[in-house]
């Protein structure tokens, strides 16, 4: 098992989406969908506004890895399609917006918060989320604190990750010691609004 730790710069609800009962990493974080594993970890900590470096704003263990078309057929996962004029943030957030029809040679990209202005195609969001590849992380068993972010213990501070990119070479004991703390919060699902959400005009 291995821990991957990134810091969650835009916590919106889109990237990890942690609504309908499963924690999904569909956009953004290219890297980490490549190499990740079923049974790895994810944990993102919060940004620097609004204060919440060094917090927990959510963990995941990935169960089930799949690919966009995967995700976007799976009738299991139609609630994450996005839907920007539906009344609640957690609708227009969707990060179910890949996918491709017979003959198409590069990835459809639905109308959704990496959208270009209007609702046009953004061609350097879909290339950084599907240009190196096509997986989409799953998870069952995570908490999603958002604005209620945890501090994370002093003694798992090696944990934290400073700026862009992601961390995941952590020795054994490592590892253990912080899936013990990561254990002990519950796994319970949708804790908390994405942190982000309080900077928006609308509420949900």
């Amino acid at each position: 098992m291995r821990i991957f730790s990134y810091v969650v710069e835009h916590d919106l609800g889109f990237a990890p989406n942690p609504f309908f009962g499963t924690c999904s990493l569909a956009a953004c974080k290219p890297k980490i969908r490549e190499t990740a594993a079923e049974g790895d970890i994810v944990i993102g900590t919060g940004a620097a506004l609004p204060k919440l470096a060094g917090h927990l704003i959510y963990w995941m263990k990935i169960d089930t890895i799949t690919d966009f078309n995967g995700y976007w057929a799976d009738q299991r996962f139609r609630a994450k399609r996005p839907d920007m004029f539906a009344p609640g943030k957690m609708h227009r957030y969707g990060d179910n917006i890949y996918h491709k029809e017979e003959g198409d040679a590069v990835y459809r990209q639905e109308d959704s918060f990496h959208s270009a202005m209007g609702g046009g195609l953004s061609v350097g969001n879909r290339t950084r989320d599907t240009g190196t590849t096509s997986r989409v992380l799953l998870g069952r068993r995570f908490d999603y604190f958002g604005e209620n972010a945890p501090r994370i213990p002093h003694h798992l501070s090696d944990f934290v990750k400073a700026g862009p990119g992601h961390k995941c070479r952590f020795k054994p004991d490592r590892v253990a010691a912080m899936h013990l703390w990561l254990q002990s919060l519950g796994g319970r699902g949708y804790r908390g609004r994405p942190s982000h959400w309080q900077f928006l005009k609308t509420e949900a």
